[in-house]
């Protein structure tokens, strides 16, 4: 029932579909190698003391950590910055001559 090992790679053993006796049918199925189960139990409980512990509040000094303080004045206006000014700017180098009807002038 499982699955081919090959040399020098990593196994998770692959339990292929089968019918128990009592005809329930089972889907194809990886299994936990042995001892895979207890280190994975042992590397999730130092992870999740790492965070735990590594996430302490630790402060230098006082007790109470400084908060930034913001240096901006509201409103915010734009009093010395001179208006742009628009001009039209020609898309050629050379007059355009648009026929007139003779009937409009």
């Amino acid at each position: 029932m499982a699955g081919i090992r090959y040399e020098g790679e990593a196994w998770m053993p692959w339990i292929r579909p089968y019918v128990r006796s009592d005809g329930t049918p089972v889907r194809g199925h990886s299994r936990w190698a042995p001892g895979a189960r207890r280190e994975m139990t042992i590397f999730a409980l130092v992870a999740l003391a790492a965070v735990g512990l590594g996430n302490g509040n630790a402060t230098a000094g006082g007790g109470q950590s400084p908060s930034p303080r913001s240096t901006v004045k509201y409103p915010i206006r734009f009093d010395t910055v001179p208006a742009p000014r628009v001009e039209p700017q020609p898309t050629v180098s050379y007059p355009i001559r648009f026929p007139s009807p003779k009937d409009v002038r």
